[in-house]
């Protein structure tokens, strides 16, 4: 039969020693005793060697099962017999914190282990032995039959009996009931499937759905993709089409273009040829008057040159200064991590120093204290030969033995005295046996009153060092707290200028990105010319060297409103690329620069002696569709002189009959221009506008260049914004500080906190010696009267027997020279006594100081390490100090030697701009005598001028178009022996504005202008041409041409084809192959993943299913039964429903219960002793399904009256027999009466230990 037969424990939790539980062969026992006798650690006890966790034993950890013998007096015994001591640590075994734990331990030699060992009968008769051994290190041991085993080997030979160790199915511990009464439906269902076994599935069940729910999502993702592929297959075959239909017409527009350029550049070819031969024939002219001032052109070209040597050693020695600063600059902010870390480094040695002082006088007080107890030991051990030395002289002195006769004699006048004495002999004796007792008992008083005041004086002594230490973690703990506070504020500090850095940085390249495309959109479908750029860069240098130089006319100025844009740009006409200087010399000195350079021409407008036409007042306000022109555009004030000469009296009407009423019905003799460009002259002249586009390119391009300005002082801003890697190290450092000063401060808090508590333990540990000390202390008192009145008595008694005995031996201690018989006795008994009583107080004092010394010695070496740590620390961080300082001093002398550098180049800049401004002084002076001897030919170079600008413009003009043949990549035929278009450079020259006024003298030479038609050896071939487009230079054939391109390009752009639709078609195939097989594969192994889930889904349904069934059909009965009595025989009903019957397991199962004559209501709503009834029934429900061989409960009667702790006795009765063994613990009475054994559980308090009876009450029914 199987049957749980006993339990043995050894030094289990309140057991001390080996005991034994005997349950023997019956089916119901029970287990009682009184509170705190330690009954619970049974239940304990069955459930240690049964396998269950630590967590359900009322014990943290399992080294707390091992017994524990010292108890405070001021410690409480618990129910479950263990000791809690009163104070505020709450600690069962020492007076003080851990340190003195294991000393105490020591001293009262508690045992290391613990074990408990359960015999088990089985079905065959065969005994099982299952021991599990736990040692106070927390280590266990299994054995089955004395055979070690396992963890898991333990648990399959407990599950092979059906004691299952996860599900419980053989425990219900104190408050199971309870927790099981209020259990939700979830809590319900994980129940069931710990009973079922169907928990194990649960974690491949959710693996494998996952699996499959991803499979499933793989085959549609692939699925999905397949038929996009087949969707853009069928779109990429009809952008095919439109492709090749695109490209016919590309061909045929590129063949309109080539042309067009053709076309154009056959017109240019004419006219330079033309141009060429008639500049030949004034430069025939030209050469006798160019040998009588060719000394001065000498001259000239000589102090040219010197100025042009002079300005590139100025430009030099400017990048130099440029670079110089730069380098400075760098090496400025390389210094500031080097500062930071040494800064850092020096507080770190600071602390570190200040830490080895602190720990610097703990290892001068502990090496003061090893010295003086190798002192006192000294003194002990001297004192202790000494003492040796006087007692062996002392034993040679008294120590005498008496010979037989002697001895015979002695002995028979003992007799003698025995014999007169023997009645004050025995009271005497009586007496002497109750004064030891006394004796005893006063000097155990005694030895108590005396150890309370040194306990006293002990705790008076800790609790002011407590308290200093306590004092002293509360200052360290403010320090800290201000240093946090400080580094965070600094913190703070870092971390706000970094964001307002950030926000600042987003802030100026939002801005940025905004000016970049505003510059990109006013840019776009707009190219500058070759020409416009080189004028740009012109009028930049004319800047920089001639400070006098504003700028163009269209820069200087702006249209008030966009509508005014056509009428200023007609208005200001030759004059709005126009350069306004401040005086005349300087408007002579930039066309002087613009000659020698080669830059073209330009108009200058001096401030200084420009006379303009002043505004007639009488024009302003007129008519209301009128305005001044002068009034249309904003400038600054400075330039208002050059702004008036421009405009003049122009007026700017709304339309063109507002002009017309102006200057034919009006009569005023004016310049009218209307807002789409058309002008009336004051004769009556009237002209049409320029193109709006044209017009309005000029302040487009002033809009940009104030777009770029903006742009540069943006990412100047930008870059001047402080680098955030600068202060990353230190926001870092700061937060590493800031880190380990918050754990300091919490260690500190942590540590003041278990100081304080301590300290509470201490003072009522005090208070309760205090009180201790006033309540024995009496009884000491009282003791030593009652002791010395014993003494009296018993002093009178041995007075009387003395006397007899110094008749008695008179003679005899006569003969052997003792003064009595006592002193004879005295000596023989007691010197030996003396003597071992002596040595045993050397050796407890040698053995305390050697302890002591021990143990300070190595507090010593362990300070003498961390002091050592310390100052390797101090030697690598001095080290990092000495390389950081030497890094900072190298930067540093390097910074100045750059500076020096720097001041000596602009010394040398400052004598290098001397010098250029009197080379120029001098350029300035032979331009002069040259130009006073060229006024002859002033007429001529004029002609020349004009035509080789005109060749310029052509030539230009035909640069233009061969740049653009290359860049766009337009294949021109070209002659056989002609050079490519890749040798054609990018960068070609800029000529000036055709339409300004001619104010230079460009000096032509006698050999040409070669360099003004440079065509750098490319050769068009006109063959293509058509003789009817060469004869004709009209420029209807130029918009002819030009229309044809156009209507092309339009449809062109009409059509917008995909272009790598071929490309793209045939890649798409090949991924539509690809595609197909990986569909193919995620649809068999989405197969593959549900069958898997659907056969695990399967078992543990099956499982759970199985499980939920038997308990549904069992619950109905068991309840019944329990409930039912003589009144009411029917009892009460109760059931299970699953809230999902698909799948059970993943929703919650309801319990309901109704008890008899009452209307069903939820669990919630039921009384105390309803809800246990209910959960008791679902337990033996649940029990049933595995039965285990024996069933332990735990007071599960502890909440019912007495009619349900009857109906509960019934239940177990009736249901305990072979295969189902009851094993109860309570305190009920109408409960254990009805048992077939009793377990009596009893605190031996004298042992300090926990015992048990057995009864068999079989016996006695």
């Amino acid at each position: 039969m199987k049957v749980l037969q006993s339990l043995s424990l050894a030094d289990f939790k309140s057991y001390k020693g080996h005991h034994i539980l005997l349950f023997g062969d019956s089916y119901f026992t029970s287990i009682i005793g009184p509170n705190g006798s330690g009954k619970s650690n049974s239940m304990d006890a069955i459930s240690f060697v049964l396998g269950i966790k630590s967590s359900h034993l009322r014990s943290s950890h399992l080294r707390d099962l091992v017994y524990r013998g010292r108890v405070l007096k001021t410690s409480v015994i618990n129910e479950d017999g263990s000791a809690t001591t009163n104070g505020v640590n709450g600690r069962a075994n020492g007076d003080s914190g851990e340190v003195e734990a294991q000393p105490a331990s020591q001293e009262r030699n508690d045992p290391k282990s613990a074990w408990v060992m359960a015999v088990y009968e089985d079905d065959a008769g065969d005994e099982q032995l299952w021991k599990r051994t736990i040692t106070n290190q927390g280590a266990s041991e299994y054995r089955i039959s004395n055979r070690v085993v396992t963890a898991q080997q333990y648990n399959e030979a407990l599950e092979a009996e059906n004691i299952l160790i996860k599900a419980r199915n053989f425990l219900v511990f104190q408050g199971d009931v309870e927790a099981i009464a209020a259990q939700s439906p979830k809590d319900l269902t994980r129940l069931i499937e710990q009973i079922s076994g169907s928990l194990e599935y649960k974690a491949d069940y959710e693996k494998l759905k996952e699996a499959q729910e991803e499979a499933l999502e793989n085959q549609n993702y692939n699925l999905n993709r397949r038929r996009g592929i087949n969707s853009e297959i069928k779109q990429y075959q009809e952008q095919k089409k439109e492709a090749e239909n695109y490209a016919r017409k590309v061909d045929r527009r590129d063949q309109a273009i080539v042309t067009h350029i053709l076309w154009k550049l056959y017109q240019f070819q004419s006219l330079i040829e033309e141009s060429g031969e008639t500049i030949k024939k004034h430069q025939e002219e030209l050469k006798e008057h160019r040998r009588g001032i060719a000394k001065y052109e000498d001259h000239l070209e000589e102090a040219k040159r010197e100025q042009a040597k002079v300005g590139r050693e100025v430009g030099k020695s400017e990048r130099s200064i440029k670079a110089k600063e730069k380098e400075i600059d760098d090496k400025e902010g390389s210094l500031l991590p080097l500062t930071e870390k040494i800064l850092l480094t020096n507080e770190s040695q600071d602390k570190v120093n200040s830490r080895i002082a602190g720990i610097a006088k703990e290892r001068d007080s502990r090496s003061e204290t090893v010295k003086r107890l190798t002192k006192d030991l000294k003194t002990i051990e001297k004192a202790e030969t000494q003492w040796e030395t006087e007692w062996r002289k002392l034993g040679e002195q008294e120590g005498r033995a008496l010979n037989e006769a002697d001895l015979s004699q002695y002995n028979k006048l003992k007799e003698e005295v025995n014999k007169q004495t023997s009645a004050d002999q025995m009271r005497a004796d009586n007496l002497l046996r109750q004064h030891r007792a006394d004796q005893e008992t006063v000097n155990s008083l005694k030895s108590r009153v005396d150890g309370i005041g040194s306990r006293i004086s002990d705790f008076e002594t800790d609790v002011e060092n407590v308290r200093e230490s306590r004092t002293t973690t509360t200052q360290q703990a403010d320090q800290i707290q201000k240093e946090i506070d400080t580094k965070k504020k600094a913190y703070t500090a870092l971390t706000s200028e970094r964001l307002r850095v950030r926000q600042l940085r987003t802030e100026l390249e939002e801005k940025f990105q905004e000016v970049g495309n505003r510059l990109v959109e006013a840019e776009d479908g707009r190219k500058q010319s070759d020409r416009e750029l080189k004028m740009r860069a012109t009028i930049t240098d004319l800047k920089r060297l001639f400070p006098g130089v504003k700028g163009r006319v269209h820069e200087l100025c702006k249209p008030k409103q966009k509508r005014y844009e056509e009428a200023v740009s007609t208005v200001l006409g030759r004059h709005i690329d126009a350069v306004v200087v401040d005086d005349e010399k300087t408007a002579k000195d930039c066309i002087q620069f613009l000659r020698e350079q080669h830059r073209g021409l330009a108009t200058f407008i001096p401030l200084d002696t420009i006379q303009g036409t002043m505004v007639d007042s009488n024009l302003k306000g007129m008519h209301k569709g009128t305005r001044m022109a002068i009034d249309t555009i904003d400038y600054d004030r400075s330039v208002d002189r050059a702004m008036t000469y421009a405009c003049g009296n122009s007026i700017v009407c709304d339309d063109l009959k507002t002009a017309k009423y102006i200057c034919y019905e009006k009569g005023i003799e004016a310049k009218a221009v209307t807002l789409d460009g058309t002008v009336i002259h004051k004769g009556g002249l009237m002209t049409g506008g320029r193109g709006k586009e044209h017009t309005s390119r000029r302040w487009d391009d002033t809009e940009i260049d104030n777009l770029r300005k903006l742009a540069e002082k943006l990412l100047n801003d930008l870059r001047s914004l402080p680098d955030g890697r600068r202060n990353a190290t230190e926001e870092e450092t700061l937060q590493n500080e800031l880190s380990g000063l918050e754990q300091k401060l919490a260690y500190c808090k942590e540590e003041s906190q278990a100081l304080k508590r301590n300290l509470e333990s201490k003072n009522k540990e005090l208070a309760h010696a205090k009180r201790e000390l006033s309540e024995t202390r009496p009884k000491h008192q009282e003791r030593q009267r009652e002791l010395q009145a014993l003494e009296t008595n018993l002093k009178s008694f041995q007075d009387s027997i003395s006397e007899v005995e110094d008749q008695v031996f008179a003679e005899f201690c006569q003969r052997l020279e003792y003064e009595n018989i006592r002193a004879y006795e005295a000596q023989q008994g007691t010197l030996q006594q003396e003597g071992a009583q002596k040595r045993l107080e050397f050796k407890q004092q040698k053995s305390r100081l050697e302890n002591r010394k021990s143990f300070e010695q190595q507090q010593l070496v362990e300070v003498e390490g961390r002091i050592a740590g310390l100052r390797k620390k101090i030697q690598r961080d001095q080290s990092l100090l000495d390389q950081l300082s030497s890094q900072k001093e190298a930067i540093a002398n390097e910074s100045d030697e750059l500076a020096s550098e720097l001041e000596i180049l602009k010394e040398s800049l400052e004598n290098q701009q001397s010098i250029y401004e009197k080379r120029a002084e001098r350029v300035a002076e032979q331009r002069r005598e040259v130009q006073k001897r060229s006024k002859s030919i002033d007429g001529t170079l004029r002609e020349i001028g004009r035509l080789e600008a005109e060749m310029q413009r052509s030539s230009t003009d035909r640069y233009t178009l061969l740049r653009r043949c290359k860049v766009d990549d337009i294949a021109i035929p070209l002659a056989v022996d002609s050079n490519s278009l890749d040798q054609l450079p990018l960068d070609g020259i800029l000529h000036g504005d055709p339409d300004a006024m001619d104010t230079s003298e460009d000096l032509a030479d006698g050999n040409g202008t070669t360099h003004a038609m440079h065509d750098y050896g490319i050769e068009v071939d006109f063959e293509e041409l058509d003789e009817d487009l060469k004869e004709n230079s009209d420029q209807e054939v130029d918009k002819d041409l030009q229309d044809k391109i156009t209507a092309l390009e339009e449809e062109l752009k009409q059509m917008a084809p995909n272009m790598r639709a071929i490309e793209r078609l045939e890649g798409v195939e090949s991924r539509l192959k690809t595609t197909e097989k990986e569909y193919e594969d995620a649809r068999r192994r989405a197969k593959t993943a549900k069958d898997d889930f659907q056969d695990v889904k399967e078992r543990r349904f099956a499982l759970f299913s199985k499980a939920f069934s038997h308990i549904s059909d069992q619950i109905g009965p068991i309840y019944r039964e329990l409930t039912k009595s003589t009144k009411l025989p029917m009892g009460g009903q109760a059931s299970l429903d699953m809230e999902d019957s698909d799948e059970p397991y993943l929703d919650g199962i309801k319990y309901h219960a109704m008890p008899p004559l009452k209307r069903f209501r939820d669990m919630e709503h039921l009384s105390g002793g309803e809800k246990t009834m209910a959960a008791l029934a679902l337990l033996f429900a649940i029990h049933s399904y595995q039965p285990s061989p024996f069933f332990v409960l735990d007071e599960v009667d502890a909440a019912l009256d007495n009619a349900n702790v009857a109906k509960i006795a019934n239940y177990i009765s009736e249901h305990a027999g072979p295969g189902m063994q009851f094993i109860v613990i309570s305190l009920k009475t109408s409960l254990f009466q009805g048992s077939e054994a009793l377990v009596g559980i009893h605190r031996d308090q004298s042992a300090n230990t926990s015992k048990a009876l057995t009864l068999d009450l079989r016996k006695y029914r």
